[in-house]
């Protein structure tokens, strides 16, 4: 299979796991509560050793005379941007405008997901197996990310079928930064050298401020434990797939 071909399979795989809400709907609140708590527990170990294991490593070695760092600072400060100005969660005033509020949602997942193929095309580039590393720590993250983006359509006010079909569409994004990536990582080679770290900073932005603060929130002493061990799983989870990719 050609580097493009990897690239668009993979990045539609992840776009299908927006339909993930259909089998949401079944569950009740408290059960749904209780497992999407160990899925956004094994998706912030995931993207921890994605970052550290798998992305930063290669970009130490891709990087040649560049400071990968300096992207890693670069991909972490725009993803807090990109949250901060279109997924803005909280209330002013006392008044909220449920309708801008999931529109925006909408919107702020668009350009995550453009950005998600970017990096995913920019990993392919250097290897199927950093490409595949990546795709699988990206999917990781979306999985609780579908179930909560899907939950804030149907409180803003759509019903079920729309929200699937208005996030699946939203999904589809990714698949177009895969290709946008694809052609651009051709055309300009150091757009891999920048576009890798600056994946590892939003990976570390990612779990170090929407996940973690989620998995602390949990006060029981036994289902902390069990969902700091998801955690620490969900890195071993990337360690293990480096071993096996690299042997």
């Amino acid at each position: 299979m050609t580097t493009l071909g990897y690239i668009i399979l993979t990045t539609f795989g992840i776009a299908l796991i927006a339909f993930i809400g259909i089998f949401t709907l079944s569950l009740k609140d408290k059960v749904l509560n209780k497992i999407l708590l160990i899925l956004v527990s094994l998706s912030a170990g995931a993207l921890m050793g994605g970052a550290f294991i798998h992305l930063l490593p290669e970009s130490i070695e891709k990087g040649g005379d560049t400071n990968p760092f300096i992207y890693v600072l670069i991909g972490f400060i725009l993803f807090f941007i990109i949250e901060k100005v279109l997924h803005w969660r909280h209330c002013h005033k006392g008044k909220c405008d449920v309708h801008t509020f999931h529109y925006m949602n909408l919107i702020g997942d668009s350009i995550h997901n453009f950005i998600d193929g970017l990096i995913i095309a920019a990993s392919y580039i250097v290897s199927v197996p950093l490409g595949l590393t990546t795709t699988i720590a990206i999917a990781a993250h979306e999985i609780p990310q579908e179930i909560g983006d899907f939950g804030v359509l149907i409180y803003g006010g759509f019903n079920k079928k729309k929200a699937l079909v208005l996030n699946f569409i939203v999904a589809l994004t990714i698949v177009l930064g895969g290709v946008v990536g694809y052609f651009i990582s051709q055309s300009i080679e150091q757009a891999v050298v920048f576009l890798i770290p600056f994946a590892a900073g939003g990976f570390i932005y990612i779990a170090a401020t929407d996940l973690v603060p989620e998995i602390k929130k949990e006060t029981n002493v036994k289902k902390s434990m069990a969902t700091m061990l998801v955690f620490i799983c969900g890195i071993l989870l990337m360690w293990l797939v480096k071993i096996i990719v690299h042997h």
